[in-house]
């Protein structure tokens, strides 16, 4: 089944498309679809279609992502010179019969550079050639994605996962702030071995005590994402330290989509170093942490190196993971990110498949000094696999939220969560995306309306915060005296006391064979809708509903995720970085 598009002429391309659906044609003008991507309302040759031309259709053909026109030729080709940017064409021409690679970047390029975004629509309009034709099953595959899979696997989870409980009572609140004065300082570190600035936001108070607890951000972000737990664990006596990613953070991205000058061997989206360098920021970090503490009075006996907590989030996930013992398996992911088919990749697929052109002579990234880790909607997926995830020995936390599209579920969490064999626990949030663990002011507000990457609001995923302070609180009390007293926060009945009708909260220490078995089934169905050359026949044999309100278009999602995954923020100055600031958590 294909859908025939012919320009009439390259002089006026995108006057009239010419579309053939099976042995049905119909003939359109260009000015009519747009007209229904403004207004909703479907042009009269398009009828018998319809109910193809939805809401969450046309928002996700209308979504742009906004680059800077003067950076996007330099970052349109970087991206098509890269491993990924290989992948992508190669996806592209599954999508598109008959087209070129060449035809392929230019219509890429051409469209990146247009003042109104990069669109869809923009990549049609300025394709070189008077023909195209577009395959629909693979469209369909790449639309579809797992999402015609988030219902069955939210049904499963609170069939499965929810245990009867009476209401949640304690005389300790440990989501509460604490009573210690909150400190706040920024500091820089320079690794000149690496030639890599290591900025950290410190978080203590004058009552400190307990393991020191370290925030990883992710891809795109920042050292502020988790920062609401920083100041929540110090009220309560602990010393945090979030730092931030030089090489996958949002300053590394940002000269690439606002037109600033970098040399070449910066312009990566994420460099495959970063795999390796990340884990190695942290063994850094605790490095110069214990020299600080060694000849500062100011810092004197701050800092528990000898026991650290580490919490990340995303690719702060696969860090905290890597420290923990897992190690990276190159000749899996190699398989994977080499397969024929390329439509089914997820946006972390995306970027772990960076990893995949990593040397074989990987250095050991554990460090015997992190004692335990939680691992937010970790970025998991083909890195590690259960040999690797079996290494970890240390207790962990994995969070896992049923509506995330950038790390989807399944292979991303909850089946690499089965396959640790350590001291585990398992916390999924029915209705949450990729982003509601973060802090709420670091958002863009763009992602909540946007089809490209749909987000809950802030105020809607508010519980799941709450819960996750007095849980990692909780858990890093199990290296203190305190472990006994905080440890019934650690069970079923306080996570799922914070649902709500939308956000219903769930805790397991090992998933039920029947789940694990569910969850097999829903991706070997995903695997062979991916592989299957007649998409259509798939779909007569298996039940799915196609929701395409929560589509993520990853090819697309690459270029505009850094664009818009945190909210604008001023540039500090050296002054500012080394700036002290205290206040009362609150």
């Amino acid at each position: 089944m294909t859908v025939s598009i012919n320009a009439v002429s390259p002089a006026i391309a995108g006057e009239r498309l010419d579309i053939q659906m099976s042995s049905v044609g119909v003939s359109v003008l260009l000015a009519d679809l747009e007209t229904f991507l403004e207004t909703g309302q479907v042009p009269p040759e398009l009828q018998p279609y319809r109910f193809l031309l939805n809401k969450e259709v046309r928002q996700a053909l209308g979504s742009k992502a906004n680059l800077n026109p003067s950076a996007s030729n330099s970052l349109m080709n970087d991206l098509l010179q890269s491993t990924n940017g290989d992948r992508l064409l190669h996806l592209l021409q599954r999508l598109i019969i008959g087209s070129t690679r060449e035809d392929l970047a230019t219509a890429i390029s051409q469209a990146a550079q247009q003042p109104e975004g990069l669109s869809l629509m923009g990549i049609l309009r300025h394709y070189p050639q008077a023909q195209l034709k577009i395959d629909l099953e693979a469209a369909i595959v790449l639309l579809a994605q797992m999402n015609q899979s988030q219902q069955a696997i939210e049904k499963a989870l609170e069939q499965t996962l929810t245990v009867p409980t009476l209401p949640f009572r304690h005389p300790l609140d440990p989501a509460a702030p604490g009573t210690f004065e909150v400190q706040q300082q920024t500091l820089a570190f320079r690794d000149w071995e690496r030639d890599r600035r290591i900025s950290t936001d410190l978080y203590w108070s004058d009552q400190h005590r307990g393991p020191l607890i370290v925030l990883s951000h992710g891809f795109g972000a920042d050292r502020r994402f988790l920062g609401y737990l920083g100041e929540h664990l110090a009220s309560h006596g602990f010393t945090v330290a979030a730092i931030e990613h030089p090489g996958s953070n949002l300053d590394w991205l940002a000269p690439l989509l606002g037109g600033r000058w970098i040399p070449a061997e910066q312009r990566s989206i994420l460099p495959t170093s970063e795999f390796i360098e990340r884990p190695r920021d942290v063994q850094f970090l605790l490095d110069e942490l214990e020299q600080l503490e060694q000849r500062s009075d100011r810092f004197a006996d701050l800092f528990n190196t000898k026991q650290v907590t580490v919490i990340g989030h995303s690719l702060g996930g696969y860090t905290a993971l890597a420290l923990a013992g897992a190690e990276l398996d190159l000749e899996s992911l190699r398989t994977f990110c080499n397969r024929v088919d390329q439509a089914g990749l997820t946006p972390a697929d995306w970027l772990q498949c960076t990893a995949a052109d990593l040397p074989n002579n990987l250095p050991v990234l554990q460090d015997a000094r992190v004692a335990q880790i939680i691992a937010l909607n970790p970025a998991i997926g083909h890195l590690f696999t259960s040999a690797s995830l079996a290494q970890i020995q240390i207790p962990t936390i994995v969070l896992s939220n049923s509506e995330d599209t950038i790390t989807p579920p399944i292979h991303h969490q909850l089946l690499p969560f089965e396959q640790m064999q350590t001291k585990k626990y398992l916390i999924t949030a029915l209705g949450a995306t990729h982003l509601s663990a973060g802090t709420p002011n670091t958002l863009n507000e763009s992602l909540f309306d946007n089809a490209f990457v749909r987000e809950r609001r802030s105020g809607e995923t508010e519980p799941l915060r709450q819960m996750l302070k007095g849980m990692s609180l909780a858990f890093a009390q199990q290296l203190t005296p305190e472990a006994a007293n905080y440890r019934p926060f650690l069970g079923a009945a306080y996570v799922q006391s914070h649902s709500t009708r939308d956000l219903k909260l769930r805790f397991a220490t090992d998933l039920p064979p029947e789940l694990v078995t569910r969850l097999k089934h829903l991706e070997d169905i995903h695997r062979a809708i991916v592989a299957s050359p007649r998409i259509s026949t798939i779909l007569a044999a298996v039940p799915i509903q196609l929701e395409m309100s929560r589509i993520t278009e990853k090819w697309l999602l690459l270029l505009a995720l850094s664009a818009v995954s945190l909210a604008p923020r001023r540039r500090s100055t050296e002054r500012d970085e080394r700036a002290t600031r205290s206040k009362v958590a609150s």
